[in-house]
């Protein structure tokens, strides 16, 4: 009975360290997102929307892995601050289109250092490179499996 009662050791468990980890990265992240006046979440869509301009709301949501509630007060705060614009799609009445602005397009030159700075602040004797690089290519299989199971 102890070996089972050890499942339940927070030091045992899968989730805590993903969710602290997930926790930290953010907050790594904060100084250089406060410079450009952005959120985590705000700084994800807007990574979706440099990659390809335009996008439906479902689509930005699908990469995201987020329901539309949770998506759609992004997309205002950051249509807010003229980054991106909505607009009913011509095609489907029901389809809401997203799309960089100019300033949305332009901020994308001050955030191009943040993913080296990110990476750079990971670096650590214990963790090298390659090790990171696995890790990351890890949580995307792990991703693609809970994403499945979710759906079930």
């Amino acid at each position: 009975m102890p070996d089972q009662l050890a499942k339940l050791h927070l030091e045992n468990q899968l989730c805590f360290p993903l969710y602290a980890a997930s926790r930290l990265t953010t907050k790594i992240y904060m100084p250089f997102l406060k410079k450009l006046d952005l959120t985590y979440p705000q700084y994800l869509v807007l990574l979706v929307l440099w990659q390809l301009p335009e996008q439906t709301v479902n689509e930005i949501g699908n990469k995201l892995m987020l329901e539309s509630n949770t998506l759609t007060p992004l997309l205002k705060r950051l249509e807010q601050k003229k980054l991106i614009q909505r607009t009913r799609s011509q095609r489907d009445e029901r389809s809401v289109l997203v799309s960089l602005t100019p300033e949305g397009t332009s901020l994308r030159e001050n955030a191009v250092a943040i993913p080296d700075q990110i990476i750079a602040s990971f670096q650590d004797q214990s963790i090298s490179q390659e090790e990171g690089i696995a890790f990351r290519e890890t949580l995307k299989k792990l991703l693609t499996v809970l994403e499945e199971k979710t759906r079930e």
